[in-house]
């Protein structure tokens, strides 16, 4: 049984260096062949080598603008959507929705700068960058690509973090919605967020073994399906709320200060922690740019890469906003002041129960998705440099086939069923011990947002078309810049205090909900 290599040692043809990394055992038996060939066997190289590879000597590419478009929208319409009721509940609405049409136009506009960066000089001939850290290394280099690949990796972390809280909130909600229902609404249903969190992680863990990011292409929809499948319950539910009520709920400036909700009485103090803790709700609800460059890489071209991307980025957008616009208003417009943190989990519906249950199992469903979307990234990064770190060490590059009845031969790796495996117990540890739904979303949200999503793709923009200091174009580039600064900022101490509160009360793998 041979060990095969991701990545493989160079070879030539036509002076074109070709790195490759699939199909191994293929080039092996077609280097066994004898090497004689008659004038009338001999073949052109160049045609076959356009057909199976692309410029960078890797195998075609087979990504299109719909698995483009569906690998956004499983990153975008993520559990943030459940949240963004309470977050227009803290502003209000007149600031709401405003705020979340800007963070869309904020977040559209730099990811068409950074769609122009996946090649570096030249957007359809440049050299490619996989990764959004191979980008800003190619274009900035230096100190900002250490920086940025912390920033990244870190962020990535966390979201993995944030789903799996999500993906235990909804299990849980599916049980308290039954026993609910049994019990006639006699029984508080309490119970242990820990079970469930493991039972996710075990999913995970299965899953993390899929080898590279185009190969859950087919999850992505899945995902993309399940997400729609529980916006659109969650908006069912708030337009017969509305319905029912007879009157939207709501005010123009959201949750007075001595309101009464869910979570005690707003003080004045807490009214301005939690409007900035909906900033960074709002912007996670957003956060995809860290995997763009990823997603781009998947796509076959022609078109250009970056049309293609461009394309995608703009549908994705426009038909998450509307989803979050009308999911978020017509939560606040059902509850009012008393919108749960969690729209379909924090029992602000109690019947029809089942349908609860139908949304809540396609959140499940979407939350595994998007933990392998995001994590696939973090994945490679670690094992492509440990490859580099350790090229000859068969525990680390090795991989034996295991055939695999009705799928067909699965490529074993040890190294990356043990660091997978070790992620996904982390992050589920972490989970258990801040199991705090929304805090953690608006830190994600804060933490990420201005560097990821706007510095590094505005400051690469402005290297790449060689932009220059103090014109027009840099000082408004810089203006948008630091205004999503100041937002991040805002947001990650509102974020920070609510999780201070929460620590106030909690107990470690005790707390029961």
């Amino acid at each position: 049984m041979l060990p095969r290599s991701r990545t493989l040692p160079s070879r030539f043809q036509h002076g074109v260096q070709i790195e490759e990394r699939y199909d191994f055992r293929h080039y092996l038996e077609v280097e066994a062949q004898p090497k004689i060939q008659t004038e009338t066997e001999s073949v052109s190289i160049e045609p076959n080598y356009s057909k199976c590879f692309d410029d960078d000597g890797r195998l075609k590419r087979t990504g299109t603008f719909w698995t483009a478009t569906a690998h956004i929208i499983t990153a975008v319409i993520g559990s943030g959507v459940l949240s963004l009721a309470w977050a227009i509940a803290q502003l209000g609405w007149a600031v709401g929705p405003v705020v979340m049409i800007l963070f869309a136009v904020v977040n559209l506009y730099t990811s068409s700068l950074l769609t122009q960066c996946y090649r570096t000089d030249d957007s359809v001939n440049g050299q490619r960058n996989y990764t959004y850290t191979d980008a800003v290394k190619s274009i900035l280099g230096g100190k900002k690509f250490k920086m940025c690949g912390l920033i990244q990796y870190v962020n990535l972390f966390g979201i993995a973090i944030g789903y799996t809280i999500a993906a235990s909130v909804s299990m849980m909600a599916i049980k308290r919605s039954n026993c609910y229902h049994e019990s006639h609404g006699k029984d508080p249903c309490h119970m242990s967020s820990n079970g469930y969190m493991i039972t996710f992680a075990i999913a995970e863990v299965i899953l993390s073994q899929i080898p590279d990011f185009d190969q859950v292409w087919w999850l992505s929809i899945v995902a993309a399906i399940m997400s729609f499948t529980y916006s659109a319950v969650g908006l069912g539910l708030g337009i017969a709320k509305v319905a029912e009520n007879g009157a939207f709920q709501g005010s123009l400036m959201g949750i007075s200060i001595g309101a009464v909700t869910q979570a005690g009485t707003v003080t004045g103090t807490q009214k301005i922690w939690r409007s900035l803790q909906a900033l960074g709700a709002m912007a996670f609800s957003y956060s995809f740019s860290i995997i763009l460059i990823e997603i781009q890489d998947t796509l076959k071209s022609p078109p250009s890469e970056h049309k293609t991307m461009k394309k995608a980025t703009l549908v994705s957008i426009m038909v998450t906003t509307v989803f979050y616009l009308l999911c978020g208003g017509m939560g606040y417009a059902a509850f009012g002041d008393h919108v749960p943190g969690n729209l379909l989990t924090g029992f602000g519906f109690y019947n029809p129960y089942w349908l609860l249950d139908i949304a809540n199992l396609a959140i499940v469903v979407h939350l595994i998705g998007a933990y392998q979307v995001f994590s696939q990234p973090f994945f490679a990064f670690v094992e492509k440099w440990s490859a580099r770190k350790w090229p000859k060490n068969n525990f680390v590059t090795a991989e034996h086939e295991i055939p695999i009845p009705c799928i067909g031969v699965y490529q074993l790796n040890f190294f990356r069923l043990i660091w997978r495996t070790l992620f996904v117990l982390l992050t589920t540890i972490i989970a258990m011990l801040l199991p705090f739904f929304n805090d953690v979303v608006g830190i994600l949200g804060a933490f990420g947002f201005w560097p990821l999503t706007v510095y590094y793709p505005i400051d690469m923009y402005i290297s790449q078309k060689k932009i220059g200091r103090w014109t027009k174009k840099w000082l408004a580039l810089q203006m948008l810049s630091g205004c999503c600064l100041i937002i991040s900022i805002l947001a990650a101490v509102g974020s920070i205090a609510g999780v201070v509160l929460d620590l106030k009360t909690y107990k470690p793998f005790k707390t029961s909900y």
